[in-house]
C-alpha cells in the first residue's frame, strides 16, 4: 500500500481530514486549514489519488478511493476523523461517511458543493467532454497565468490562485505544465460519478447515517461570453440539488444544509467563512 500524499497543518483537538476538488491539489486548503488548526481541530489535508503529488489508483473507483484515504489515514495514526471535502473532495467524503464503519472510521462528513449528475442530464456531456479535454494535458508556459486569471472572476486573490494553480499541475522542463488527473485516470475517474449520479441526490446522500452537512455555493459565476449553455446547465442543476437537499434536510435530523454566498470554488474565494462554518458544524456534534 501507498499512502497517499498528506500534509500535517497540525494543531490539537476533533481530527479534521480535508479534500480538495478534481484537477486540483491538498494545497486550495492552504488558507483555510490553519484557521480550523487556531479554531481548536487537527487538521489533515489528503490529494486525492492522482493528483498533486499522489499516485492514481486503476481503476479509479470510489471504492478503491475510500480504501486509499482509510489506509492513508491508518499510516497517519488517525482513528477517527470529521472528513471534510470540496467538490469531488465532498463526494468523497460522503462515500467515505457511508462505507464500513470498521474500515472507513467517520465521525461525520461535510460536503462543500460536491455532486454529479445523471448520464442523460440535458448539458452534461458537454460539461463532461470540457473536463476530459483539459485533462492530461501539456499547457503551455502561460497556463498559471491562465488559471490566475480565471480565478479572479470569482474574487480569488491573484497570490492565492497563483500557488493552488502551481501545486494541482507538473511542471515541465521546457517552462510548459502536466495538467493532472491523467486522461486515462480522468476517464474511469467520470464514469465512476456518472455512475454515482445515476443514484440521485436523494438517495445517494439518504445513504449516510453519520452527521452529514452540506454547504452549497448560492451565488452562480459571472456569465462567460459563448458559454451560456453552461450558465443555464449549472444554475438549473444547482436548483433541483437545492430543492433535494431542503427535502432532506426536513426529512432527516442528520443532515443539515447551508448556502453561502460564494461561487462552486468557495474554499478559495471565502475560505475564512468556510473555516467558520466547518469550526461550528463539528462543534455542534454530540461528543466522539
Amino acid at each position: 500500500m501507498t499512502p497517499l500524499r498528506a500534509h500535517d497543518f497540525g494543531g490539537d483537538g476533533p481530527q479534521l481530514v480535508l479534500l480538495h476538488g478534481y484537477g486540483r491539489s491538498l494545497h486550495d486548503w492552504d488558507t483555510a486549514a490553519p484557521l480550523l488548526a487556531a479554531a481548536g481541530h487537527r487538521v489533515l489535508a489528503v490529494d486525492l489519488p492522482g493528483h498533486g503529488g499522489s499516485p492514481s489508483v486503476s481503476p479509479w473507483t470510489l471504492s478503491t478511493v475510500v480504501e486509499r484515504l482509510a489506509d492513508t489515514l491508518d499510516a497517519h495514526g488517525v482513528p477517527e476523523a470529521v472528513v471534510v471535502g470540496h467538490s469531488l473532495g465532498g463526494i468523497v467524503a460522503v462515500e467515505y461517511a457511508r462505507a464500513d464503519p470498521d474500515r472507513a472510521r467517520a465521525r461525520a462528513a461535510v460536503d462543500l458543493d460536491g455532486f454529479w449528475w445523471p448520464r442523460d442530464r440535458p448539458g452534461g456531456a458537454q460539461v463532461t467532454e470540457g473536463l476530459l479535454a483539459r485533462a492530461g494535458v501539456v499547457a503551455p508556459p502561460g497556463f498559471i497565468e491562465g488559471q490566475v486569471a480565471h480565478s479572479a472572476r470569482s474574487g480569488i486573490p491573484a497570490d492565492r490562485a497563483e500557488a493552488a494553480a502551481r501545486a494541482a499541475a507538473r511542471p515541465l522542463p521546457d517552462g510548459s505544465w502536466q495538467t493532472l488527473p491523467r486522461r486515462e485516470t480522468a476517464l474511469e475517474l467520470v464514469d465512476e460519478l456518472h455512475n454515482l449520479g445515476e443514484l440521485g441526490v436523494t438517495a445517494w446522500l439518504g445513504g449516510v447515517e453519520r452527521p452529514l452537512y452540506v454547504v452549497q455555493a448560492a451565488r452562480r459565476p459571472a456569465p462567460t461570453p459563448g458559454m451560456e449553455w453552461f450558465d443555464e446547465f449549472s444554475a438549473r442543476w444547482a436548483r433541483e440539488v437545492s430543492d433535494e437537499l431542503d427535502a432532506l434536510s426536513r426529512d432527516r435530523p442528520t443532515i443539515s444544509v447551508d448556502r453561502i454566498d460564494a461561487t462552486h470554488p468557495m474554499i478559495l474565494e471565502t475560505p475564512e467563512l468556510v473555516a467558520k462554518l466547518v469550526a461550528a458544524f463539528v462543534g455542534g456534534l454530540p461528543p466522539g
